[in-house]
């Protein structure tokens, strides 16, 4: 019969490798995330374009203006992209400012 390896390094094997298997803090911003929000700009600023393009080429098409509403609704769509991309990027950058801020306040609180 085999010699079963002591208990003490079954466990000294489990920790390490429930370190080394630990998942990553959840304040700490991962590729995933930063993809997510990289997706979630982009989204912000081609909607605004495809909105005005839609909205411009129906009134272009009932008021029989082409193509000068359309000119004009692009532009606009575009600016309100723009706008959106800029308040999206805002939000997110208070909501890492408040995670960072509790954070601090944390560490001060456990070394106390």
């Amino acid at each position: 019969m085999e010699k079963e390896p002591p208990v003490t390094s079954l466990k000294a094997r489990v920790e390490q490798a429930q370190k080394v298997n630990t998942p990553r803090s959840k304040d700490a911003l991962n590729e995933s995330h930063a993809y997510g929000m990289a997706m979630r700009l982009v989204a912000e600023l081609i909607s605004g374009l495809i909105v005005g393009l839609i909205i411009g080429w129906f009134l272009d098409k009932w008021l029989e203006t082409k193509p000068w509403l359309t000119i004009i609704f692009i532009f606009l769509g575009l600016g309100a992209g723009i706008f959106n991309v800029m308040r999206a990027a805002k939000q997110i950058e208070e909501k890492q400012a408040r995670k960072r801020e509790e954070a601090a306040e944390k560490a001060k609180i456990d070394e106390g």
